[in-house]
């Protein structure tokens, strides 16, 4: 009987870093921080600014009071409950921003790349599909000449006597 040996832990994580969606999703993460970075320059230096012309430049000093006062003392305390709604505004337009841009620079294009492919790819399955018919014809003209040749009476489908 033959023991099998068990592959090393070392072995295996080496294994798993070495799939290719492992190394995919590492630079995925290094072009997302990347690109995060892109967005947020975006918000703060021209989608704030715009804000700012009806406004403060600072979507962060956007907020609403919800239990008075609201306050800052002179000891740097706050006292009240301040609702901070600038800050949200802000993260849900860097977060449209990125959306709207992954959607029409990555997704929308590698669908329509992926729906090209597809379309070649059924349009070679239909051209094999023709030469397997024209294939079978030819089979069947090969056929019908050995009949010619044996003679009459002898055809497919009939019995020789």
């Amino acid at each position: 009987m033959s023991e099998q040996k068990k592959p090393s832990v070392l072995e295996g994580f080496k294994a798993f870093l070495m799939r290719g969606n492992v190394v995919d999703l590492a630079v995925a993460v290094v072009v997302g921080a990347a690109f995060t970075n892109i967005v947020n320059s975006v918000v703060k230096g021209i989608i704030n600014p715009l804000v700012g012309t009806f406004g403060t430049k600072n979507l962060d000093s956007y907020s609403a009071c919800l239990k008075g006062p609201c306050e800052v003392a002179a000891d740097g305390t706050e006292h009240g409950v301040r609702l901070l709604w600038g800050s949200v505004l802000g993260a849900t337009l860097t977060f449209l921003i990125t959306a709207a841009i992954v959607y029409f620079l990555m997704v929308l294009p590698m669908s329509r790349y992926l729906a090209r492919q597809e379309a070649r790819r059924k349009q070679k399955e239909g051209t094999q599909e023709t030469v397997e018919v024209t294939e079978l014809e030819v089979l069947k003209e090969i056929r019908d000449a050995l009949v010619a040749q044996r003679g009459p009476g002898t055809g497919p489908g009939q019995d020789r006597a």
